[in-house]
């Protein structure tokens, strides 16, 4: 890869702390940037406006949507200030780009129902595994208490859940901490994870120490897999009734936040317990209040009981 670029990526890792995860979609956007650039002729470093604009449209015309090709401008626009901060350049070519237009995509969701169906299907256990039941009844109770990312669930640690505290610590992006509340199902489901484990993990070699994680993977030393959780909550899905394509953390995290608002929640509180840096991407879920609005109008307004036939 171009120093440059690796330079960039070092960046972003030491003095912004991105995950490895943001680490890994950063170097693939930049690596199709810089093919497309030395195909022109030119360096990644060197770029000028025109090569840029040109890569723009290209992902349009590959047929990328328009929500990719606004991720990639916005890392290029993050690459070509670190080269003006760095002195490589001075010029920013993406002063002039456009953003892509995109639609306001409203988040998935599941609803209320479904998620009870959901949590009493890994209740039930059905076909899951007995090993991986309690791991799927825990993790989807956690996930739908909490709103927890994924990453932040997988990261737990078995002393996360010490103590009859009410309160769960998470580090979430950035290394930023934030404290949650947890339902009393939740942390009830997570010690019946531990005490299926304890006092070891059923793959530990005898006089090994038990896995320092909640949610251990195959590999006891390990934390469970994002791939590894997908395929148990896929199965719960199909137990719940609930198609696989309509299912993920994401959208776990999607409805905890919903019907939290559809109940009264205050979007300034909801911000804290989803640790959104900026409020702005916690009002993607303002259209639930729209319709709770909607709902209390037509319940409470003096004219909703209007019998205009009369």
């Amino acid at each position: 890869m171009d120093r440059h670029l690796e330079g960039f990526l070092e960046m972003l890792a030491a003095e912004r702390g991105a995950s490895p995860n943001t680490l890994k979609a950063y170097g693939r956007d930049l690596a199709d940037f810089a093919a497309h650039v030395r195909a022109a002729g030119e360096r990644p470093a060197a770029a000028g406006a025109a090569t840029l604009r040109d890569y723009m449209a290209s992902l349009s015309r590959r047929g990328l949507s328009a929500r990719t090709a606004s991720r990639r401008l916005s890392c290029l626009r993050q690459f070509h200030l670190h080269l003006l901060r760095e002195g490589i350049r001075r010029d920013d070519p993406c002063l002039h780009l456009d953003a892509p237009r995109m639609a306001p995509a409203l988040p998935r969701l599941l609803s209320e129902q479904e998620v009870d169906r959901l949590l009493a299907a890994c209740a039930a256990g059905g076909p899951l595994p007995p090993r991986r039941q309690p791991v799927a009844l825990a993790a989807i109770e956690i996930l739908y208490a909490t709103g927890l990312r994924i990453s932040e669930l997988l990261a737990l640690r078995r002393d996360a859940l010490r103590g009859e505290a009410p309160m769960l610590l998470v580090r979430g992006k950035g290394g930023r901490e934030r404290v949650v509340p947890l339902s009393d199902a939740a942390r009830a489901a997570a010690d019946a994870v531990l005490r299926a484990r304890d006092p070891a993990d059923a793959d530990t070699a005898p006089g090994q120490a038990a896995s320092p994680w909640l949610f251990a993977g195959r590999n006891p030393r390990r934390a469970l897999s994002r791939q590894g959780f997908d395929l148990i909550l896929a199965e719960a899905g199909r137990c719940a009734g609930i198609a696989p394509e309509r299912l993920s953390p994401h959208v776990l995290r999607h409805s905890f936040a919903s019907h939290m608002l559809a109940r009264g929640a205050d979007l300034r509180a909801l911000q804290m317990l989803l640790g959104h840096a900026d409020i702005a991407t916690t009002q993607i879920y303002t259209h639930v209040l729209a319709e709770r609005l909607a709902k209390l109008v037509e319940a409470h307004h003096p004219l909703s009981d209007h019998d205009t036939g009369s």
